[in-house]
């Protein structure tokens, strides 16, 4: 077994790396992204640069942040590995926008009600006025740390490249992926939850914009000149989605219709929505209750209504049982490192979802992170340190 999780030496180094990370403001901007703002922020190029810059100080080669702002760089193999297949890591910079990643205040706190792990364990949160950020911060430092390893402790290791994506939040995280550098035929993303789990299957995701028009006049003669109120067909629309597929009512392997957002004046509305299902048929019946009760809704007070429907990304599950031997390889780090496997559906995606819809297989690895894109969002260092050791057992084996 590696011996990162024990050394105090690597332990101490992941978090004063994790915390130091989750201080850089790195949200990205779903709106401006749908939009085709991309990056969608500013702020994560600031992210990508001390990135940038850490990767090249490690010794990592042809270290690169390309004009998308996706970091990449590579590590030849080392020794006996050094003619191995290489393995591609990813991990995403951007934090999500529906909760805060600005001025992350992270704190050494007292374990959570619901965390069961080793009660000498380091936890990590905020102070409940922002998200942590662990989601992916601790993956992109269970990278570099797992990497520092490596290469500090001079350990022969096959060919490994990286990168880092901005816009994964999003849903866009691999559109402008720099494919003509990548050489790996197979692939990990390190953005996972809880100990153990394994993920090899995930949502098909697709985006639904309902827009609305309606009819806009003075308030006084609204009823004389038959005002139609896009905002409230809006509010009705969302209100008349069935309840029993709202993400709040839904679990394991349940899809759901979920509405992000509405943008509204008498005139125009706009509704976002995202539909999910492991099943591409169930996907099929959801666009069609969405339509369906869009256009019922018109029919009953007027206005008019189009909807449109954008893929996201696909289940993996597919690809990967035709590619058994990365989930196989995966399966004996975990081993290694003593880890329990829980294999467990995504209820969401990852940049590895689409890279695998494209025929580079990309399994999830856990990250000790928890409550996602939440206040209450905290972080593990014990399951941080054996998510770098399972990447260090797939490196070294």
């Amino acid at each position: 077994m590696n011996d990162i999780s024990t050394s105090q030496k690597y332990k101490n180094t992941l978090k004063d790396r994790f915390i130091r990370y989750v201080k850089i403001w790195s949200e990205s901007d779903g709106k401006k992204a749908d939009d085709g703002v991309f990056p969608s922020t500013k702020q994560q190029w600031d992210f990508a640069k001390v990135l940038f810059k850490e990767m090249k100080k490690l010794g990592l080669k042809n270290v690169q942040l390309t004009k998308k702002c996706y970091v990449y760089g590579n590590l030849p193999g080392k020794g006996e590995l050094s003619s191995a297949p290489s393995i591609l890591f990813l991990a995403h910079m951007d934090t999500v926008d529906e909760v805060t990643g600005k001025n992350v205040k992270p704190m050494i706190a007292q374990k959570p009600e619901q965390f069961s792990g080793d009660k000498s364990d380091t936890v990590i949160t905020t102070d409940g006025n922002t998200l942590l950020g662990a989601d992916d911060k601790a993956g992109v430092s269970a990278i570099m740390t797992a990497l520092e390893y490596l290469i500090r402790e001079k350990k022969d290791h096959c060919p490994v490249e990286i990168i880092f994506s901005p816009d994964e939040e999003t849903g866009h995280g691999m559109d402008y992926v720099p494919f003509e550098l990548i050489k790996s035929k197979f692939a990990y993303t390190v953005d996972g939850g809880d100990e153990g789990e394994m993920e090899t299957e995930c949502f098909n995701a697709f985006s639904a914009l309902v827009t609305f028009t309606g009819n806009a006049c003075h308030t006084g003669d609204a009823k004389k000149l038959k005002m139609v109120n896009a905002g409230l067909l809006a509010s009705e629309f969302v209100s008349a989605l069935p309840e029993n597929m709202r993400p709040e009512t839904t679990e394991k392997y349940e899809g759901f219709i979920a509405p992000m957002s509405i943008n509204a004046t008498i005139e125009k509305s706009t509704v976002t929505l995202l539909l999910r299902s492991f099943d591409l048929k169930e996907i099929e019946e959801e666009k069609k209750i969405v339509k369906e009760t869009a256009e019922k809704i018109c029919k009953k007070t007027g206005g008019k209504v189009t909807v449109s429907f954008r893929q996201q990304y696909l289940n993996m599950r597919e690809n990967l049982d035709k590619n058994p031997h990365v989930v196989e390889k995966l399966i004996a780090a975990y081993k290694k490192a003593g880890v329990k496997i829980v294999n467990k559906p995504i209820r969401g995606g990852t940049d590895g979802s689409r890279l695998t819809e494209i025929g580079i297989p990309c399994p999830n690895i856990f990250t000790g992170a928890h409550n996602f894109h939440s206040r209450n969002e905290w972080c593990s260092l014990n399951q941080m340190s054996k998510s770098a050791d399972i990447i260090i057992n797939l490196l070294t084996e």
